[in-house]
């Protein structure tokens, strides 16, 4: 069993996955006879480069610093991170048809090892994508030369995201996804913002990554309309800013792969969303899997208030 969190820095929950939930779906996967069970993930570009070079940083201290890895570990995990088996310790695997990938993506070679994986991203906003739940989560699977073509051709950067998730591994082995978000990065984004807890968290879980980013779209969206507007501001907020979202993509692309990549690269068009609707991602996801999912709300408990479930089940539901 491979479980795949949010580990794109160091930062605590909710800039990465909840180190609790982690140990939690631990603990439980090994009550229900799990013989091993693996965390893993590679961080982002800020942080961690592997390239056919050499390595600089370490997603194993930033997990560590995060707090997952003592978590994971003290649950019966086993840590794996992708940089540390090296530039050839992936394969390439392929989107569905007519994606607008040129390439096949890099997935490490740890997936062909496991029967199962679980991902377990965070409810966030993010700089660059307006928002990071499961379907961004997947670049994190990817080599350095995925991720630069990712962020190179920017103007389907949202369409690029939804199909790397019907990687025939992905499609084949996933089984769940799973966010806490009792706590919401509800600006700026990924590794910082403003941390809104609300009175009432959730935990969704859904067999479909696509349902279960329509719920956590609209939870993310419900929330950032507690967030003072000063809040969401400027540079508090830099989303909002077509010039900042393409000054930033280019500085990541000059990261992922030097200048003349970042000369070359497309233009990352911002996605207003102010609905789940409005959501290219989303979007996208709803062709390439074949269907939009009905979003049918069940809680695991008494615990949810009927107002909210009625105000998210409103959200997920398509308009007339």
């Amino acid at each position: 069993m491979f479980i795949k969190p949010a580990l794109n820095s160091g930062s605590p929950y909710p800039a990465t996955t909840s180190p609790e939930a982690i140990g939690a779906v631990v603990e439980i996967l090994k009550e229900k006879g799990a013989r091993r069970v693996i965390v893993g993930d590679m961080c982002g570009i800020e942080h961690v480069k592997l390239s056919q070079q050499g390595l600089s940083g370490s997603s194993r201290s930033l997990m560590e610093a995060s707090g997952m890895a003592r978590a994971a570990e003290a649950a019966g995990a086993e840590l794996h991170f992708f940089e540390e088996a090296g530039w050839p310790a992936f394969y390439e695997d392929f989107p569905a048809a007519g994606s607008h990938w040129k390439q096949g993506l890099m997935m490490p070679s740890i997936l062909k090892e496991v029967d199962h994986v679980i991902l377990m991203p965070r409810c966030a906003r993010h700089v660059l994508a307006g928002s990071t739940l499961g379907l961004k989560a997947a670049v994190g699977y990817w080599r350095t030369d995925t991720r630069l073509e990712y962020h190179r051709d920017a103007a389907t950067f949202q369409e690029k995201t939804a199909e790397g998730n019907t990687v025939n591994t992905l499609l084949k082995k996933q089984r769940l996804v799973l966010s806490a978000a009792d706590k919401i990065l509800t600006t700026y984004g990924p590794d910082k913002g403003f941390m809104f807890q609300p009175e009432i968290g959730v935990v969704m879980a859904s067999e479909s990554v696509v349902a279960h980013d329509m719920v956590s779209l609209a939870w993310l969206l419900e929330n950032r309309l507690s967030v003072p507007s000063s809040e969401k501001e400027g540079f508090k907020d830099p989303y909002g800013s077509q010039w900042m979202v393409s000054a930033g993509n280019h500085w990541v692309v000059s990261k992922l792969g030097g200048l003349g990549p970042a000369l070359d690269s497309e233009r990352l068009t911002r996605n207003d969303i102010n609905t789940i609707w409005d959501d290219r991602v989303l979007n996208r996801a709803y062709q390439v899997f074949g269907n939009m999912p009905a979003v049918i709300l069940e809680p695991a408990n008494d615990v949810l208030p009927q107002a909210l479930k009625k105000r998210l089940a409103e959200c997920t539901t398509p308009p007339a």
